[in-house]
Order: C-alpha cells, then sequence, then structure tokens
C-alpha cells in the first residue's frame, strides 16, 4: 500500500508537467498563427499604398519642373516628335532655378545642330486637380514659349505661371524639383597635367581672396549624386573662393582613359552625416600640355572675357584687338538675350578665332575666369582678362606683340598687368554710331585699378583671383607695364541707355549689384550715383577731366575707309 502511494504521488507531478507542455505548445502555435495572419493583412493593406523612397534632403521650388524626352527626325518628316525615321533623343537631366529664369542640362552636345531647333519650345502645364491626370489636360491649357537660347547641352527658359510645370515636350516623364543656383556644384574640369579634377561650386561661402583649409572638405564622384550606394569620394587639394582641386581616383581616370560617359561630381564638408552639394558637374577633360614642351603653342596672344547682351559691342572689340595682336577670344556668355550667337558665328565667318561657351551660372566671373584660364593652357602663350569695354592702348603705336616679345626670355614673369584709364559719356546722350574708341574721349584723370595678361601655367593651383589679377605659383613674379608702353582704355561710363544695363546684375562674386545697398562708396559703383537707375541731369558730362583723343585718332588712322569715310565695324 506504502508502495502505491509512492508510486501515485511520484505519477501527479509527471501528468501536472505534461499539461504544462501542452499549454505552451498551443500557445506557440496560436502566436505563429497571429504572425502570419498580421503579415497577410499587412501585404493587403500595402498593395494599396503607394510606396516612397527613404527621405533624402531636396531643394524644393515655387513649381515642379518635368523630365521631358524630345524627338527630333528628318527635317522634312512632318511630324518631327514621331519615333521614326532614326530619332535622336533629347532628355533633360537637370534642372536649375536662376532669379528670372530656369536652365535645362540636357544629354544632348550640340543643340544648335539639331533639325528644326525653331520647334524647340519651352512648354508650360497647368496643374492637375487631385482627381484628374495631367495628361488629361487639352492642349489649348498649355503654354509654348520659344527659349531665352540653346547652348551645347542647355536650353534656358522663362520662369512660368505659378504652379505650372515644366518641360521640352508634349509627354512629360519623370518630374525634376530643381536645384538652387546658389547652392551648387556647377562645373568641373579634368587636369591632365596632374591628374586632378577642378570642380567649380557654390554654398560654402569662402572668402574672397583666401586660401582655404582643403583638409575641411571632399569631393565626391558618382553616376547619381542622390544615390549613396557605391560613391567614390577624395581628398581635396585646394580650395579657394568656389574652387576646389581634388585628387581624382583611379576608378575615374579609367573612365576618363576609356572616354566612358563622366561621373557627375560635387564637394561636400568632411563633417559626419555632410550631404554632398547638388551638381550638375561632369569633367569636361582638358586638352593635354606639356609645361616643358619646347614646341611654341598655336597663339601668342588670347583674351577671356564675360559678357552678358554685349552682342552689338562685340565686332569694333574683336576687330580692334585683331589689329593689335590678339590671335583668339574665349568668351563666356552670362545669359545673354541678344543673339550672341549670331554677332560671333558672323565675325567667325570672317576668319575670327572666337569661341562662345555658355556660362549661366550667376555672380561667378572670378570662377569664369579660372574656367577659362584652364581651357586656353595648351594653346595660348599669354592671356588677357578683359571687358568688352576694355581695350588695350598703345600710345606710341607698339602692338602686344611686341610688349610680350619683351618678356619671351624671361619665363619668370608669370603676370603683366596695366593700368585702366575710365572714360566718360563725352556729352553722348545716346550710343555713338562710330563706336565708343572714337565716341567717347573724355577720361578721368588718375589711373583706376589695373588689368592683367597672365601665361596660364604660372597661376598658383588654387586658381585663386579676384578679376584683377591672379595668384602666381611659387617662383613665378608679376610686371607693371609702364603707362607710356600700353594701358587700357575703359570705357566704363557711357551714354545713360547704355549704362543703366550695369543695374540689372554684375558677374563678379563678391561685388555687390548696383541696386544692393550694400558698400555704396565702392570704386566699384559709379561716384555719387546711388543705387537707383535714374539718370542724373548732367549725367552726360560726368566723369570728364582730361581730353584724351589718342585711341581715337590712331582707330580712324587705321580702320576709316578712304573711300566711304565709314569705320570697318
Amino acid at each position: 500500500m506504502k508502495e502505491r502511494k509512492r508510486r501515485d504521488f511520484t505519477r501527479e507531478p509527471t501528468l501536472a508537467a505534461s499539461a504544462s507542455k501542452g499549454g505552451k505548445g498551443s500557445s506557440r502555435l496560436f502566436l505563429l498563427f497571429a504572425i502570419c495572419f498580421s503579415v497577410l493583412l499587412l501585404t493587403i493593406g500595402l498593395s494599396h499604398i503607394r510606396l516612397y523612397e527613404v527621405f533624402h534632403p531636396v531643394l524644393l521650388s515655387a513649381w515642379p519642373i518635368t523630365e521631358s524626352r524630345l524627338i527630333f527626325t528628318d527635317p522634312s518628316n512632318p511630324y518631327p516628335y514621331s519615333r521614326n525615321s532614326n530619332p535622336t533623343y533629347i532628355k533633360v537631366n537637370h534642372a536649375v532655378l536662376l532669379p528670372d529664369e530656369i536652365v535645362l542640362v540636357t544629354n544632348h552636345h550640340s543643340l544648335l545642330s539639331i533639325p528644326n531647333p525653331d520647334l524647340l519650345k519651352c512648354q508650360y502645364t497647368p496643374p492637375a486637380s487631385s482627381h484628374s491626370s495631367r495628361h488629361s489636360l487639352s492642349a489649348k491649357a498649355k503654354l509654348n514659349l520659344p527659349p531665352l537660347s540653346l547652348s551645347t547641352s542647355l536650353v534656358r527658359c522663362p520662369l512660368g505661371p505659378p504652379g505650372f510645370s515644366l518641360s521640352l515636350s508634349t509627354s512629360p516623364h519623370s518630374r525634376h524639383r530643381p536645384f538652387q543656383w546658389d547652392h551648387l556644384a556647377y562645373s568641373a574640369l579634368f587636369d591632365p597635367l596632374d591628374n586632378s579634377t577642378v570642380v567649380f561650386a557654390k554654398g560654402f561661402n569662402l572668402r574672397s581672396a583666401r586660401i582655404s583649409d582643403p583638409a575641411q572638405y571632399r569631393c565626391v564622384f558618382r553616376r547619381d549624386l542622390s544615390n549613396p550606394k557605391y560613391i567614390i569620394t577624395s581628398p581635396v587639394i585646394t580650395a579657394a573662393q568656389e574652387i576646389f582641386r581634388c585628387k581624382t581616383p583611379l576608378t575615374v581616370l579609367n573612365s576618363y582613359r576609356k572616354k566612358l560617359d563622366m561621373p557627375l561630381v560635387s564637394v561636400k564638408t568632411k563633417d559626419r552625416g555632410a550631404i554632398a552639394l547638388p551638381s550638375v558637374a561632369r569633367p569636361e577633360i582638358l586638352k593635354r600640355y606639356r609645361r616643358n614642351h619646347k614646341k611654341k603653342k598655336k597663339h601668342s596672344m588670347c583674351i577671356c572675357t564675360m559678357v552678358r547682351n554685349q552682342a552689338r559691342f562685340l565686332r569694333e572689340w574683336i576687330m580692334y584687338h585683331s589689329k593689335v595682336g590678339v590671335q583668339r577670344w574665349l568668351i563666356y556668355d552670362n545669359n545673354s538675350e541678344d543673339k550672341i550667337e549670331q554677332a560671333v558665328n558672323s565675325l567667325g565667318q570672317s576668319n575670327y578665332n572666337i569661341t562662345l561657351h555658355p556660362w549661366p551660372w550667376i555672380k561667378t566671373q572670378e570662377a569664369g575666369f579660372a574656367h577659362c584660364a584652364l581651357r586656353a593652357r595648351a594653346d595660348c602663350e599669354w592671356v588677357g582678362f578683359i571687358d568688352v569695354d576694355e581695350f588695350f592702348y598703345f600710345p606710341y603705336g607698339l602692338t602686344i606683340r611686341d610688349v610680350l616679345k619683351n618678356y619671351s626670355n624671361q619665363p619668370w614673369v608669370g603676370e603683366l598687368r596695366t593700368d585702366c584709364h575710365n572714360f566718360g559719356p563725352s556729352g553722348h546722350k545716346k550710343a555713338p554710331e562710330n563706336g565708343v574708341t572714337t565716341g567717347y574721349t573724355c577720361r578721368m584723370l588718375a589711373p583706376e585699378r589695373h588689368k592683367s595678361i597672365i601665361r596660364p601655367e604660372a597661376l598658383n593651383k588654387s586658381l585663386i583671383n579676384v578679376v584683377h589679377h591672379f595668384h602666381l605659383r611659387e617662383g613665378m613674379r608679376s610686371v607693371n607695364v609702364g603707362q607710356g608702353v600700353m594701358l587700357i582704355n575703359h570705357y566704363k561710363y557711357q551714354a545713360w541707355e547704355v549704362f543703366k544695363e550695369k543695374f540689372k546684375r554684375r558677374v563678379a562674386t563678391y561685388v555687390a549689384d548696383w541696386q544692393d545697398e550694400e558698400n555704396v562708396g565702392s570704386k566699384d559703383r559709379a561716384p555719387g550715383l546711388g543705387t537707383k537707375p535714374v539718370e542724373p541731369p548732367d549725367w552726360p558730362y560726368r566723369f570728364c577731366e582730361l581730353n584724351d583723343t589718342g585711341l581715337r585718332d590712331w582707330v580712324i588712322k587705321e580702320f576709316k575707309d578712304p573711300q566711304t569715310g565709314e569705320l570697318s565695324w
């Protein structure tokens, strides 16, 4: 009996344990069933919900931009946007919002050569309602405007009505949010001299004429900078103003050598979590150049300039400087609206060697001059940096060739500086018909500032400049050219109808616009004029202290037609 009780006693805990195990198994099965049922419900629910990508900070605009695709076919085709006859596609890769226009960056490299370029329109589509499709809007609801200009890969479009989207065709595809012009990597060059990449970027607000610490920045290379995967970074070698020179990664070098499509390049700080600037910059490969090569370059003297709506003055400026020894002109067009392409093409037909380079980026003259110096380096012994209202003048009948010969055996001279004389309206209420060199003859007595002619290979790696001069690399020096040898006549204060254009916007990065209430007393402004584009009553007679007809007399002698009495331009 005691043994039976003992056996019964030992069985009870065993049965209890079995019951406990059964309960735990049931709970696990119920939990597994609940999880599967939840996943099923979530899947069904998400099938009706649009999934979005992980959020990355983007720059918003007042109205969206759509990517578009244009199809150009044979000019004889009555339906130029059909997909027949071996079409060429034009795709908008990026959009940049400027204060008064939109710049569309396309995948095309020569928009001026496309068939029927007049058919290319900036098309604005009104916003669709929440229950309607953008494609259901009638064609009449869309607004078509001609582009402000076409150049290589860029299309400049006017700002559209509020809320409208912009495209370049009737079949908009994925949408673009435009980048802001003042927070952007906007251009880049690959320098084969040291295998570096030079990036031009706005957004870090580096100080004028100062070298910054390059260790604070990194260059970023990627086919698509919005995708954080497979981004390659490299150290920055120099950083100054808006110019960053960085080491080119080996994989990118291989792309250059194999002539593959260039990746986008940008700049970011080294701070943890820092995001690279938005970028439209794909490096242009510079022509190879050997610094110690004994063979002379193609041109002894070239000129770089940046213009905006100066087409009517180009002919006089080009023809005059060709006469005194300039052989090539590199013109950076900063959003002109006066058909400058036609003016340049006309001069080109007269065998003037002119390259017109689109440069839509606002307040970037210093960066543009650095960009131009690098592009001119392989072909130009010397490069001058002057504006279209500035003319080299040689009081004793010399030429630029004569001046440069004096320094041909002095390779340590990297920069020639020459004084500028500012001329006033000289009594003119309208622009003189025969040009500025013969029309404006009264100037200020003392020269103001200087302009430079440089050897491109003499520049500091940082390419730092303040418009009037560059920083030189170690061992190179600047020389001041005497006023008796060479001067610049700067027709700065012209007739009011010409001068007032300066109030719209200035191209220099670190110079305040004329209408800004900043540095009102600066020499970069007109003394006593203030910030309003209102003509003073005595404007035609201002800035006149000395009557100087030297250049006028030389121009009449060299360019006047003895039969008609007219000047060549």
